[in-house]
């Protein structure tokens, strides 16, 4: 069995359930606070996030003999933001420690030998834990901590006793209560535009924010698809009532696993929930959704709530609005920009226009799906035309890469290196990043279906056409789509466009 030394203060990696490893440190859980029985654990505040918890001893491992294996086998922006935090706090850390006279310094406390009762090793790929060395920050001023000295690691009072995230980690022994979520209003910034439209951004990144308080509403979601289920599941995690339903029924069962309700129709969603989202694929099923038979139009009461999250075009979206509210029920369209790893991951651009209160309605909801959520004030339909210009130029951008690629192929140049030298640019992203190493691995798995950035290419030309307004460069990108929806590349990923130039 390994010998693990920890000690207040330290920096560690703690692992969560089935989430992955996550940079914290250990600190002194509030006074009211009780340690929960069996297992050894100590409290651990997370960079990054306003998560903390109770994290049992054979799952830690200290921070630094494991950094560079646990930045291996993780991605992800947020993660990244929580390693940078990590290093931001060290660095003050050890400006703070040359700047004190070494006479008045408190000696650290001493170390508590614990012993691991388990020897398998959580982590994968995990080395032999090792005891900390004298170059880690001082671990005695927990003090430090609580006045916040460090962006993104501020020891305040927060509603963690709803937080799902940590349900396992006993925080709900806490005998203070929890506190409400603050009013839209309050954590929202509002930003004034050249066009006089006002767009309000969410000041709090939601999945960074682990101190989510849920709506009391009942929320229904139609639609389990790429970005449906990663919406479902991030909505369920903090904590939200949740009734679902899908065309294909299966996918239903693994959401009722994790605590949401059943619907057998759009209808009995609607009837039996407060605020009903929904993503389908395209105009027509957004349509046959709420018009056809046992549809949503069929629950809708004065009241009842319907939040229409498809990429479609805003004739559509007008006419799902209008027979909606019609019926008395009220309208937001609020489409999403991001994949399907975005939508796991809860980071999710949201667009919202229509009903305002709605959208204040909403507010735990897009906090859990999404980093952003904008308000675009004006008439129903402009989140949609909005969203249809962003992925007309990520789409036609897409296309451009997948061009640069295989031209660099044909004049013999190396793929890799164009990728690197791309990289190092000013069009270095996460995006081109990932999705040149997935041309290069031939890994076309759907992160975001083809056949549906080739509808968005389509339905942002119309709008183009409606306004006289000439697309040529999204016009020539939608021709090679087709090409590669031709070639059977429509249920791969967008990147699978990179396939037209190659045969």
């Amino acid at each position: 069995m390994a010998t693990v030394h920890l000690r207040i203060g330290d920096l560690v990696w703690g692992k969560l359930g089935r989430y992955p490893p996550w940079p914290g440190k250990i600190v002194s859980p509030p006074k009211d606070l009780k340690k929960p029985r069996g297992k050894k654990c100590f409290f651990v505040k997370f960079f990054g996030t306003e998560d903390h918890a109770w994290i049992k001893v054979e799952q830690l491992k200290p921070y630094h003999p494991h950094k560079e294996e646990m930045i291996k086998i993780n991605k992800g922006k947020r993660f990244q933001q929580a390693v940078d935090a990590v290093e931001e706090f060290l660095k003050k850390g050890k400006g703070k420690e040359q700047s004190t006279d070494s006479k008045g310094r408190k000696a650290p406390a001493k170390p508590m030998k614990i012993i691991e009762e388990d020897d398998e090793d959580p982590f994968k790929g995990g080395s032999s834990d090792k005891e900390l060395t004298d170059s880690d920050p001082e671990p005695s001023s927990v003090q430090r901590l609580v006045a916040g000295t460090v962006s993104g690691f501020k020891w305040e009072s927060s509603p963690v006793k709803d937080d799902p995230h940590f349900h396992h980690f006993l925080l709900s022994q806490s005998e203070k209560p929890a506190s409400s979520m603050e009013t839209i209003s309050k954590r929202l910034k509002i930003i004034e535009e050249d066009t006089g439209s006002t767009s309000i951004q969410a000041a709090d990144s939601t999945a960074l924010n682990g101190s989510i308080t849920p709506t009391d509403k009942r929320i229904g979601f139609l639609g389990l698809g790429l970005m449906g289920s990663g919406v479902v599941s991030n909505l369920l995690k903090m904590g939200h009532v949740v009734t679902v339903w899908n065309r294909t029924a299966e996918k239903c069962d693994l959401f009722i696993q994790e605590g949401a309700r059943l619907g057998r129709t759009p209808a009995e969603v609607v009837s039996m929930c407060d605020i009903t989202f929904s993503c389908v694929s395209d105009p027509k099923a957004a349509r046959d959704l709420v018009l056809g038979p046992s549809g949503v139009l069929q629950g809708i009461r004065p009241g009842k709530c319907y939040v229409e999250m498809s990429t479609i075009d805003h004739e559509t979206v007008t006419e799902l609005s209008q027979v909606i509210t019609s019926r008395g029920g009220r309208f937001l369209e609020a489409p999403v920009s991001g994949s399907q790893q975005v939508s796991n991951e809860g980071m999710l651009v949201i667009l919202a226009a229509g009903d305002r209160s709605v959208y204040e309605d909403c507010s735990s909801c897009f906090q859990a799906m999404g980093k952003t959520s904008f308000f675009l004030v004006g008439e129903v339909g402009n989140a949609a035309r909005m969203m249809l210009i962003l992925n007309m130029v990520q789409g036609s951008f897409m296309a451009t890469i997948a061009e640069g690629l295989t031209l660099a192929q044909a004049t013999g140049q190396s793929q890799q290196t164009f990728l690197d030298i791309l990289c190092q640019g000013q069009m270095a992203s996460s995006f081109v990043d990932q999705k040149c190493q997935n041309i290069l691995q031939g890994n076309f798995k759907p992160d975001y279906y083809l056949k549906h950035i080739q509808k968005d290419l389509r339905l942002a030309i119309s709008m183009g056409d409606s306004v006289n307004h000439p697309t040529p460069m999204a016009a020539t990108a939608n021709e090679v789509y087709k090409r590669a929806k031709a070639l059977d590349q429509s249920d791969n990923d967008m990147s699978a466009v990179y396939r037209a130039y190659i045969h």
